[in-house]
Parts: structure tokens; sequence; C-alpha cells
């Protein structure tokens, strides 16, 4: 438990790190993974990257860290107890709907430096973090692209409604998409470095390659992936079997 002095500190800090996530239900979670592994298994994953991933927000002492989710999803999230921070509701379905709402609710106070980050990246390094509130301080908006031509975080330090919305979340192009909506909105944009988050069978085996030279990058993880590792290591990566 955090103590009265540290919640204090973090709840009139200048930067919120804001985790997307869902509750952890069976066919609801890492549904691409869930072609090749058994729905439990998927499911328990989930778990230990979102257990992860709260563990490296609360490494950063600086930031206020708050969980957004669906509003359905709320309850759930708060009785497994799993994020140790304050859940919030997100307005409308989809990752759309909730990337908007988290610039729309953080961002009312003066000042605020918001980074909305995803729920399955907990091998990065907490300095990207650091250095993605840092680039907010010179730009409108910080995105953290993936290899796959989406990205990982997006922080601003103000609602721009339209930046997310309509189709275009979750695809290759979504990155894309973005930008160009930042240009029409005459945003400027800095970069975090290039990372991958866990969507496919190609990053989850490299990802357990990455674990099993350093798994206290995300401890939790790592043990799934050691009860997991002969399936995982079986599973197709080709661009084909995608």
């Amino acid at each position: 438990m955090e103590s009265s002095i540290e919640t204090t500190e973090r709840s009139s800090s200048s930067h919120t790190l804001v985790v997307m996530a869902k509750a952890p239900r069976p066919g609801m979670v890492k549904t691409r993974l869930a072609r090749s592994l058994p729905v439990e298994a998927v499911t328990e994953l989930y778990c230990c990257l979102l257990d992860d991933t709260m563990a490296l927000a609360r490494s950063l002492d600086t930031a206020e860290v708050v969980v957004m989710c669906p509003a359905s999803d709320v309850e759930e999230l708060n009785r497994l107890g799993r994020s140790v921070a304050n859940v919030v509701a997100q307005k409308g379905e989809g990752l759309a709907a909730g990337l908007t709402s988290v610039f729309a609710h953080f961002t009312a106070r003066a000042g605020q430096r918001v980074i909305a980050f995803n729920s399955d990246s907990p091998h990065l390094p907490a300095s990207v973090l650091s250095s993605a509130f840092e680039a907010l301080n010179h730009h409108d908006v910080v995105v953290g692209p993936t290899n796959d031509g989406g990205y990982y975080l997006v922080g601003a330090k103000a609602a721009h409604p339209t930046l997310f919305y309509g189709d275009g979340m979750g695809t290759k192009s979504a990155l894309d998409i973005l930008l160009e909506r930042a240009r029409k909105l005459r945003l400027s944009v800095a970069f975090t470095d290039p990372f991958y988050d866990i969507d496919e069978q190609r990053d989850l085996v490299r990802l357990a390659a990455e674990l099993r030279l350093a798994p206290a990058k995300a401890p939790r993880t790592a043990l799934w992936l050691k009860r997991w590792g002969e399936a995982v290591a079986q599973l197709p990566t080709g661009a084909d079997d995608l």
C-alpha cells in the first residue's frame, strides 16, 4: 500500500499516466493469440501483462497512475484489485472513445501532461515513459510508435476531440492516421523510441526470448512464459501464419 504522503504527492502531480485496460474476461482479451493458445492461458497472460504494466507505471514516482477502461469493466477491475490505482470509466465504446476520454478527463487541470499507455508493454524501459512526459514540455503531442504501424503510447497536454475520431484504431495504419490528423490540427508531434507490444504470435515469441535473459523486466509475465514456454516456442511467426 502507498503511504498517505505518496498518494498526496501523486494526486497533485502535473503528470498523469493512464493505463488503458479491460477486464480479463475469457475470449475478450488478446483474441489474436487465442487462435493458437488455450483461451484460459491467454486470459492469464493478459492478467500478467497488466500486473507488470502497473508495476512499471508505479515506478515513475513523479506521475499519478490511473486506469481507464470501458464502463462495464470498472467493477470487475476494482474487485480484482490488480491495479492499485483509481479506475475511471471511459465514455463510449472502443479504443478511440477511450483515448478521447483520457484527454478530455485528465487535461482539464491546467498544465497537466497526460500519457495514455497500453497494458501490454510491461517490458518497456521506464526511461521511455519519462522521456514521453519530457517531450510534452516542447510539443503538443508525443507518440510511441510500434513496429506494426500502431502506437503503444500517446500523450498530450490538451484535449483534441477529433484526433482519435473514426476508424483506423487497431490497424496497421493507425499511426499514419493519427499523424495526419495531428497535421491537420497543426499540432507539433514528438516521438519516443519505436517498440513492440504483445498482440500477435511473433510478439510473444520475441518477448519470451527477451524475458529469458532479463525476467525482472516483467516478472509475472516471465513466470507465465516459463509455464507455457513449450507452447510459445512452437508458435508460427512467419507473415503468412498471422
